[in-house]
């Protein structure tokens, strides 16, 4: 048995929601759902810090490649 839940966002935030929801294959309930389990497991937060690792691993060869990038006249973003 499922429950309603009703909840106040801004209208930005419901679009986004609703446009990741659709880029899971997912409805909006099902998304915000999976949020809340993966937050409770703690996936997300793993996988935060398992970018932030990486970046810390690799950011000088990010800033290298750029550096190159810039002296060829094209230049892009950082990566963090």
């Amino acid at each position: 048995m499922k429950t309603q839940l009703g909840v106040r966002v801004d209208p930005d935030i419901k679009e986004l929601a609703q446009a990741r929801a659709k880029d899971r294959g997912m409805d909006l309930g099902e998304y915000i759902a999976r949020l809340v389990i993966e937050d409770a497991d703690g996936l997300r937060r793993r996988g935060l810090d398992a970018a932030a690792r990486f970046l810390d691993e690799h950011q000088a060869l990010f800033d290298e490649t750029e550096d190159q990038d810039v002296g060829r006249g094209t230049q892009g973003a950082h990566a963090a």
